[in-house]
């Protein structure tokens, strides 16, 4: 399962952010992934001051977002880098890796998210290709949208042939690390939200109860 979320950036953090890419200093990507030889793009230099604010802008609007929180149940959530694919840049298939070490110690990748900064408009290509089996679903989000979806699925991002594709990219820990549990997690609570005014209170009650419980057992 994925969750697309529709308006994460409001248009101040995305021409804030779109005056810091202009600033700063990106470096190969492949630096973060040096053994995956389909890698090919630019990424955020860490060490450039204006990195901090980018990652603190794109960090504040994953965190105050109720349906992201209510997906992903984040226990911890990495830094968020700045992406940007010119022309002829594009990132293979692949799977994300399973664990990052970070500052503060070591984050399992359950979910992966990107967040579209430039508009689907300002460049040709470049969609975000998720394969689910036999299927192959694609993604260009308007510019402050967001796809979250599990670490472990096969995607990549397709060439991109015009225009330049600015993203920002991080990875969460869930609270539940197991797909399939999150997933039922996710839809009793969905279920609660579309049905709650139509069930009789005490049923309401009680599907909220199974859903903590479960949270209980499986976080």
């Amino acid at each position: 399962m994925f969750l697309e979320i529709k308006a994460l950036l409001t248009a101040d953090e995305i021409a804030r952010l779109n005056t810091l890419a202009r600033g700063l200093t990106f470096v190969d990507g492949r630096l973060s992934n040096p053994d995956n030889q389909t890698k090919h793009n630019l990424q955020a230099d860490v060490g450039d001051p204006r990195y901090v604010e980018a990652a603190q802008t794109v960090l504040n609007a994953i965190v105050r977002n109720r349906e992201f929180n209510d997906y992903a149940l984040p226990l911890r959530i990495s830094p968020p880098v700045l992406a940007r694919y010119e022309p002829g840049m594009k990132y293979g298939v692949h799977a994300d890796v399973a664990h990052m070490r970070l500052p503060k110690g070591i984050l399992r990748a359950d979910l992966s998210c990107t967040v579209f900064i430039a508009e689907p408009s300002a460049y040709d290509g470049g969609e975000l290709t998720i394969h689910m089996g036999s299927r192959a679903v694609q993604f260009k989000g308007d510019a402050g949208d967001a796809i979250v979806y599990p670490s472990t699925t096969l995607h990549e991002v397709r060439p991109v042939t015009a225009g330049e594709r600015l993203v920002s990219v991080t990875f969460i820990e869930s609270m539940i690390a197991e797909e399939h549990k999150r997933d039922m997690v996710y839809e009793l609570l969905a279920v609660s939200q579309r049905e709650g005014r139509n069930m009789q209170w005490e049923n309401r009650v009680k599907l909220e109860a199974v859903r903590q419980n479960l949270l209980r057992i499986w976080s």
